[in-house]
């Protein structure tokens, strides 16, 4: 029998492919209306941490109930989708900041991004994909 073509991922494994790529997508509201905005970002104990400036991406990520982060990534045979749901925390205390400078995170464009926040997340999911060709709809399923 074939392999299925989707598998669900455990949380562990979710958050090991998490922690393997450096880009991501985070899902906020703001005044009604969804929002997305790539940040590149570093997994620490089971967090999504990420640097930001003054605006709306801060602003609306911690003036969510709840946020969305995902990441992906795929090769010519398979790919995967981790998604994370929780609420978004600006890092205030020496100490929370000192713990995430340990994660050495650094902006990817040449502006100042002096707010982390961390994702504090609720659930997490993720899924791998493997590709191929679709099925023949008149196949029998017997």
């Amino acid at each position: 029998m074939a392999e299925e073509p989707v598998t669900i991922l455990s949380d562990d494994e979710s958050w090991r492919r998490l922690g393997g790529v450096a880009l991501g997508r985070l899902v906020t509201m703001f005044a009604g209306e969804p929002e997305i905005f790539p940040v590149n970002y570093v997994v620490q104990d089971r967090t999504v941490l990420f640097r930001t400036a003054e605006g709306t991406k801060l602003f609306s990520a911690v003036a969510s109930n709840t946020v969305l982060f995902e990441a992906d990534d795929h090769d010519v045979a398979q790919g995967w989708s981790v998604i994370v749901r929780g609420r978004a925390k600006i890092l205030h205390t020496a100490a929370e900041i000192e713990k995430a400078e340990r994660a050495q995170l650094m902006p990817w464009t040449a502006t100042l991004k002096i707010h982390y926040v961390r994702v504090m997340p609720s659930d997490i999911t993720g899924r791998e994909f493997r590709f191929g060709p679709e099925p023949d709809p008149n196949a029998s399923f017997a």
